[in-house]
């Protein structure tokens, strides 16, 4: 299992190999909530706090696009 360090308080945290870049992790020590930047090798940022895990995704409701035909 990859292990990177948590930024906030410098301790091991262990990474799924499933993991994939954007993906977020809690530190078991601290509980700051980390997200996967980088993946070779695994580097870990914390999220801000007003970037929510759906900030990523389109919402094209948010476009005004109109499928409706």
């Amino acid at each position: 299992m990859p292990v990177s360090v948590c930024p906030e308080c410098t301790e091991e945290v262990f990474v799924d190999a499933e993991s994939e870049q954007g993906d977020t992790i809690a530190c078991d020590e601290c509980g700051s909530t980390l997200v996967v930047v980088g993946l070779d090798p695994i580097e870990l940022d914390l999220r801000a706090e007003d970037e929510s895990p759906e900030a990523d995704k389109d919402d094209f409701d948010s476009y005004g696009y109109d499928d409706s035909y």
